[in-house]
C-alpha cells in the first residue's frame, strides 16, 4: 500500500484590531497558538489582516478620509521588524506554519505599503513574502504595486504551498505560474465578503471569493484555503465608522483539489480546519495537470521577470560599473546609462514552459 503525507489545514477567521500594528500583532499571536492547538500543520489568515483591509479607500475623499490613510501608513509593517520577530517567535513557539496579509511598508521611502502574503516556517524564520501584483480599483490609492519575486512555491514537509491575494486570482498569469512550480496547497486571501445577492450589471467589482477560490483549486489540482478577514462596525475605531458602512462576515472555506468545499464557508470568529491528503492531490494532478503533461510549451510559454525593480540606482561617481558592483554599491543587475543590464543568476529573468 502506498503511503502518503497527511495534513491539517486552518484558516484563522477573525478581525484585526483595526489601525493597530502593537494590538493586531498580539492578538494574530495568541490565535496562532490557538490554531495549533487544533492539530494543524499550517495556518493562514486573510489579505492584509494585520493592521486590516483599508476599507476607507472606498469612501469619498474628505480630512477623515486623510487621517485614516496617514494612521494606516504608520501602522503598516516593515520586513524584517520587531512585529515579524514576534510573528515568526509564535509559529515557533506553537509549531505550526503561519501565512499571513499584512500591511507592508516599503522600509526604505516609509511612504508606499504593499498587499503583501507573509510566508513564515514553523522553525520561525521568514519563507518568502509575496506583494500584490495588481491592487484593484480603490485600492490602489493606498497599495503599490508588487514584482514577482515572491511569486514563488515553498517546499514543505508536508507539501508545496503558494499563495495570491484576491484579485490575482482573476488574472490568470500569476496563478500558471505557481501552478507550474507543482503548488499542491494554496492559500488565496480575501478581504471577507461574499455578497448575496450580487450587484446587478454592469457591476463588475466584488470579491467573488468562493468562485475563484474553487476554479484555482480545480485548475491546480491543489487544496485551497480560502482565507478571508472580518470587519464589522463595532470592529472600527470610533472615529473612523462612517468611513465603513458594510460588515465584512468573513465567509472562509476550504476547498479540495477537485474544487468542492470541505470546509465551511463560515462567519464569525472562528478556526476553520480540514484534512488533507496528497493522495487527493496526486489524483487531481494526474487528471489534469496544466504545467505538465496539459501544457503546450510549443504554443505557448509564460516569462516571469524575478528582478528586483529599485527605484533609485546610486552610481558613485568615482567608480566605474564593475567597481561599483563589486563594492556592493550597486545591485548586480543594475542598468546604468543607456547600457543593458547585466543579470544575475539569482535574479535573472524565469521561463516557465506551458
Amino acid at each position: 500500500m502506498t503511503t502518503y503525507p497527511e495534513f491539517t489545514l486552518a484558516v484563522v477567521q477573525a478581525a484585526p484590531v483595526f489601525f493597530d500594528r502593537e494590538a493586531s500583532t498580539e492578538k494574530a499571536c495568541q490565535l496562532i497558538e490557538e490554531a495549533a492547538l487544533t492539530g494543524a500543520d499550517l495556518a493562514a489568515f486573510g489579505e492584509t489582516w494585520l493592521p486590516g483591509y483599508p476599507f476607507f479607500a472606498f469612501a469619498a475623499p474628505s480630512p477623515l478620509w486623510w487621517q485614516a490613510a496617514a494612521a494606516y501608513l504608520a501602522n503598516a509593517v516593515e520586513i524584517p521588524s520587531p512585529t515579524t520577530d514576534r510573528l515568526c517567535a509564535a509559529a515557533k513557539r506553537a509549531g505550526i506554519d503561519v501565512v499571513i496579509g499584512i500591511v507592508e511598508r516599503d522600509a526604505r521611502t516609509k511612504g508606499t505599503t504593499y498587499c503583501t502574503l507573509l510566508f513564515i516556517s514553523r522553525e520561525g524564520t521568514i519563507l518568502g513574502r509575496h506583494r500584490k501584483l495588481k491592487p484593484t480599483f480603490n485600492e490602489r490609492s493606498v497599495w503599490g504595486e508588487g514584482d514577482a519575486q515572491g511569486l514563488v512555491v515553498h517546499e514543505r514537509v508536508y507539501g508545496r504551498i503558494s499563495g495570491l491575494n484576491c484579485w490575482e486570482h482573476n488574472m490568470v498569469l500569476p496563478g500558471y505560474a505557481l501552478m507550474a512550480q507543482g503548488t499542491q496547497i494554496h492559500i488565496a486571501a480575501w478581504p471577507g465578503r461574499e455578497p448575496d445577492p450580487v450587484p446587478p450589471a454592469p457591476v463588475s467589482i466584488w470579491a467573488r471569493q468562493l468562485l475563484l477560490s474553487r476554479a484555482f483549486a480545480s485548475q491546480a489540482g491543489s487544496y485551497v484555503i480560502a482565507a478571508a478577514g472580518m470587519r464589522r462596525v463595532e470592529d472600527i475605531p470610533e472615529r473612523f465608522q462612517e468611513l465603513s458602512p458594510i460588515d465584512y462576515t468573513g465567509d472562509s472555506c476550504i476547498i479540495d483539489p477537485r474544487g468542492e468545499i470541505i470546509a465551511g464557508p463560515v462567519r464569525g470568529e472562528t478556526i476553520l480546519t480540514a484534512r488533507g491528503s496528497l493522495e487527493e492531490v496526486y489524483a487531481a494532478k494526474v487528471a489534469c495537470d496544466v504545467g505538465g503533461h496539459y501544457s503546450r510549451p510549443d504554443i505557448f510559454q509564460l516569462l516571469v521577470n524575478r528582478q528586483a525593480l529599485p527605484r533609485l540606482v546610486e552610481r558613485p561617481g568615482s567608480e566605474s560599473v564593475p567597481e561599483a558592483v563589486a563594492n556592493g554599491h550597486l545591485p548586480k543587475d543594475s542598468t546604468i546609462g543607456a547600457g543593458s543590464p547585466t543579470t544575475s543568476d539569482s535574479v535573472g529573468s524565469t521561463v516557465w514552459t506551458g
